[in-house]
């Protein structure tokens, strides 16, 4: 992680992208694989949030979604830590889908997925609001 200086529209925009992710990963018609990928996405942008709310950066590069899923624990303490081991998981699977294999999740995993990116949306949310409120949607 890096120090970095967030902005409003910055995180503003972070929160569009995840809006779009969750809205799309609900979408039935997609494959599981997709939605599941989608879901992920969204997670990956609500870390980003809080990581730069926290006023910290992680640079991209070779292994940058495992540093963030590293970082936010450091971001959001307990709660980051509590939810780190499972999206970790999440993120192995979703190399696999979107490098090397078709048909690696089922419909059961995109929506549990889905269902933990919605809660924790509420959560950084929620700390965004108590730790820096000057981000607060």
């Amino acid at each position: 992680m890096h120090p970095y200086t967030t902005s409003t529209p910055e995180i503003a925009e972070l929160r569009n992208l995840v809006a779009r992710d969750l809205k799309d990963a609900a979408i039935p018609e997609l494959s599981a694989d997709r939605r599941f990928a989608t879901a992920y996405n969204a997670v990956l942008q609500l870390l980003k949030m809080a990581i730069a709310c926290a006023g910290y950066r992680v640079v991209t590069g070779v292994g940058h979604h495992q540093k963030t899923f590293e970082a936010s624990k450091a971001a959001l303490g307990k709660p980051g830590e509590q939810l780190a081991d499972y999206f970790e998981t999440c993120r192995r699977k979703r190399n696999f889908i979107d490098y090397d294999h078709a048909e690696v999740v089922t419909d059961t995993e995109a929506d549990e997925l889905l269902e933990q990116a919605q809660e924790f949306q509420v959560l950084v949310e929620s700390w965004i609001e108590t730790n820096h409120p000057a981000f607060k949607a």
